[in-house]
């Protein structure tokens, strides 16, 4: 009798493992960060930039993209686009399928300009202002709640820090750490950050998160993208998440003034 229920059990077992929904950890997930210059070509001012970043994206086949200095419906964008004002997520969703969320960090040009992601997965979004203490620029996080298809959830973060002041880029530094750091779920969190390592902004995320290329091994310029010099672009990763980077580069392509980055994880 005890021997049945031992072989019973380990049936039932077997059959359960086996019945699992297939969890995040054994899914690649590909993420891109790219800063677009508010859609036009900054080496062929008066061209979209647009079309050529659509391209991309069909290419690489991200699951969620972060994207910086972006325009919606400003009058800028009818410089390059024949005279039509452009909401440049749209643009965007319409050429690859995707579903976007624009976050304004200020009005602009009669129009908005700010953060926008795009996720290849149902997920709720919302918009966070960041700190500026030392006046300057607003600026805005985008944040995605993603539903992944094995039922299990990530966040994942795109945001723009200040250009002009050190002060602010390590406040925006801190808010956003406080902020994502309390999520119970892994967390991913991109952009344009405007700081080399050596500022007290990257001193202050990589208390909570991990610089992904430094955890690659693969450290890359990503400004400008036809002279490399600086890496203001980063990948990070929450340090309470396993994860397991694949690969990660930055892309040699000139749509923009930066390079984009593409990384590929998995959560272990």
């Amino acid at each position: 009798m005890i021997k049945w229920i031992l072989r019973v059990s380990v049936v039932f077992f077997i059959w359960w493992t086996n019945n699992l929904p297939i969890m995040a950890q054994d899914k690649e997930l590909i993420f891109l960060s790219y800063n677009i210059y508010h859609g036009e070509d900054p080496y062929q001012p008066g061209k979209s930039n647009i079309q050529d970043i659509a391209e991309l994206i069909k290419r690489i086949r991200p699951d969620l993209i972060a994207l910086q200095e972006v325009d919606s419906m400003t009058n800028r964008t009818r410089g390059f686009n024949e005279g039509e004002r452009k909401n440049l997520v749209m643009e965007l969703e319409k050429a690859t399928g995707l579903k976007g969320f624009f976050a304004k960090a200020i009005d602009f040009s009669e129009g908005g300009y700010g953060e926008a992601i795009l996720s290849r997965y149902p997920a709720e979004f919302e918009k966070v202002q960041l700190p500026i203490p030392k006046g300057g620029e607003e600026r805005s996080m985008a944040i995605a709640h993603v539903n992944l298809p094995d039922g299990s959830k990530l966040s994942f973060a795109a945001t723009h820090l200040c250009h002009q002041f050190e002060e602010n880029r390590t406040a925006q530094a801190a808010a956003i750490s406080d902020l994502l750091s309390g999520l119970q779920v892994p967390v991913v969190l991109a952009g344009d950050f405007n700081f080399e390592s050596d500022e007290k902004g990257y001193s202050v995320l990589s208390k909570d998160f991990k610089d992904a290329a430094l955890e690659f091994g693969n450290i890359q310029e990503t400004y400008s993208s036809k002279t490399p010099e600086i890496r203001i672009d980063y990948f990070w990763l929450d340090r309470n998440t396993k994860w397991e980077i694949i690969s990660m580069e930055a892309l040699d392509v000139e749509f923009s003034d930066h390079k984009p980055i593409v990384i590929t994880i998995k959560i272990r």
